[in-house]
Parts: structure tokens; sequence; C-alpha cells
């Protein structure tokens, strides 16, 4: 997974979004003020920064001018006017999420950036199951499975939120798009499905009266 360092001045609000990050797998540096992201760049290598504008010393648009490495930006902050967002996206930035945000959200742009830079991880294991996310092949014990493209996004969207608990709702959401007209139940179904074909019985875990959690490392 990546290595991001998260620039923003509120402590709690920097602190939720490493905690949540680091729950999928990725690695997390805080930073409370624009000159703590350069000293940040010069020690240590990043797969992107996540930049807040209103900061202490120096603001996120004065940081991301005077940046020189080659490092992806998403502004993330309650700035969210359309001469901000223009601006923010001209000096360079990938992409520009405004406050108060949905982390699952934050988690797909995210994954967009990091594919757009090719730094996604492209294989996902755990134990005797191997999954290919690039080539969409899921393999046990070194054996291709059948599984229908339903299954597979729904086990892509478990997989790229692991550790973290997906509402039927959102899966349904994932896999079926906004317009699907039957019940919940269908994901219960698929799930059924993906836990024997893949002996993940015990790994994929039920949340009551929510939905499921793939339960991994990092």
């Amino acid at each position: 997974m990546a290595r991001i360092l998260i620039a923003e001045d509120d402590k709690s609000i920097n602190t939720l979004v490493r905690k949540n990050l680091e729950l999928v797998g990725h690695t997390c540096v805080a930073a409370y003020d624009g000159e703590a992201v350069f000293d940040e760049i010069a020690q240590n290598t990043f797969d992107l920064i996540l930049l807040d504008i209103m900061m202490p010393k120096m603001d996120g648009f004065q940081v991301i001018q005077e940046m020189r490495e080659e490092i992806p930006v998403i502004f993330l902050t309650a700035r969210g006017s359309v001469e901000d967002r223009v601006k923010g996206l001209k000096l360079g930035a990938d992409d520009y999420i405004v406050k108060p945000f949905d982390m699952l959200e934050l988690q797909a742009r995210i994954e967009t950036v990091l594919r757009r830079f090719n730094k996604m991880d492209k294989q996902f294991c755990l134990g005797e199951v191997k999954v290919d996310l690039a080539g969409r092949q899921v393999f046990r014990n070194e054996m291709l499975l059948d599984f229908s493209p339903k299954e597979f996004m729904l086990i892509e969207a478990l997989i790229k939120n692991r550790n973290i608990a997906l509402s039927r709702d959102k899966l349904l959401e994932i896999a079926w798009g906004y317009e699907f007209g039957g019940d919940t139940r269908t994901v219960d179904v698929h799930i059924h499905t993906i836990r024997k074909k893949l002996g993940w019985e015990n790994v994929i875990k039920t949340v009551y009266k929510l939905g499921y959690r793939l339960e991994a490392g990092k």
C-alpha cells in the first residue's frame, strides 16, 4: 500500500484520517503546518500528500507552488468555492475534496490517484488465497476460481476497504449501481458464495444489522 503524508493542522481530523487509512494498509505520517511538509518530504519518500489549504506558517497553495518533488497531491479542505477549486487544480493538485467528506469516498479518490501514478497494489494475498486485482482473477491453492463480475466486484470492495465495515447498501451500490431494484438479500447470497469458494467463513465477518467486514492484516 501507499505511504501518505497528511498535512492538516486540526489534530482531530488528522488523527481520524490517519487511523482510517492505516486500517486499510496505508502508512501515514502527520504534518501540522506548511513548513513541516517540507521537513517531512526532505527526510522521507511519499506516494501521496493530503494537503489542507488553511494551515499555519505556510498555506496549502504556497506549499504546492514551492514543491519541487513530483508527489501526487489531493487538497482536503473546507474551502469549497469554485475559485479555490480551480486555483488548486491549476496549481497542480490531482484532486480537490471539500470538508466534510465521507471516508469511503476519500479512500476511493486516493485509490484513483494512486492508480493513475501506478502506485496501487496489484495483488492481495491472504493465506491460501491470491487475488490478482489487475487481472481480475482469484486463486486458491494456485487453482483459478470462477467468479461472476458482481462477485469479483464485492471481493474487490472488501479487499480495498479491509478492516472497515461496509453496509449492504454500500455493497449494492458498488456492485450493482444506484439503480438496482433488488433488495439487500442479494448481497447476502453473493457473500455466502464468496465465503464458501475461498474458505473465508471466518475472514468475512457479518456486522450485526449493517453488512460485512473483511478482517485482514495490513
